[in-house]
């Protein structure tokens, strides 16, 4: 099931079997096996397998590293984050929690790996949702933007990733201006206006095409 969740698109079976390290027969048997007991994989032998969006592992599956990876995520996101991605992550480990079973629950609880302070993040005066649910909604954004030297430009954006550093918010995007891929600090934006138009690649391909061109991976 882990295996499948990595992937959007179908995987052969030999593939799978080879990651696991079993007979294609006994993974066969095995995909067999979790679609009688609910799991919604599609494909069949020959033609590859994948997991349909939307499925949940049960709880039972997670392992106390992954507990612990779960909480130590979820309270970076509390302190070098924003306002609301803090909460939806307090929410998300709540929600985990409810549905554990009740020694894993404890492992949580009592979680010891803990996020050092930092330096406090500069303030900025823009929404951070907003530029998030512009990536979402793969929307220009128009900036007003004052560089490292303090000039300042008007800029047409297709923001399309957010990087969270230790000291600063990064957005991620495609200038207009510069007809190349740039990086804004967002404290460095003055004001901002949320088109409604879309720009005209969307943001999966300007991300893998990004990394290319980059090499950040």
């Amino acid at each position: 099931m882990q295996l499948l969740r990595r992937h959007r698109y179908p995987v052969a079976g030999a593939a799978l079997a080879d990651s696991l390290g079993v007979s294609l027969r006994t993974l066969y048997r095995d995909i067999a096996m979790l679609q009688a007991q609910g799991a919604h994989i599609e494909g069949a032998p020959g033609l590859g397998y994948v997991l349909k969006p939307g499925f949940l592992l049960p709880p039972l599956m997670f392992s106390e590293e992954e507990i612990e990876a779960i909480v130590l995520g979820s309270r970076w996101v509390a302190r070098r984050t924003d306002g609301a991605l803090a909460e939806a992550g307090a929410n998300a480990l709540a929600k985990i929690a409810a549905v554990l079973p009740s020694d894993l629950r404890s492992s949580l609880e009592a979680s010891t790996l803990l996020i050092a302070p930092g330096e406090p993040l500069p303030p900025t005066i823009v929404d951070m949702t907003v530029i998030r649910e512009a990536i979402r909604a793969e929307r220009k954004l128009q900036l007003s933007y004052r560089d490292e030297a303090g000039r300042r430009s008007d800029r047409v954006i297709w923001p399309f990733a957010l990087g969270f550093f230790d000291h600063m918010r990064m957005i991620v995007a495609w200038c207009e201006l510069r007809d190349d891929f740039r990086h804004f600090r967002a404290d460095r934006i003055e004001a901002l206006t949320v088109s409604e138009t879309r720009y005209p690649r969307g943001r999966r391909a300007l991300l893998k095409t990004w990394r290319e061109t980059t090499g950040n991976r």
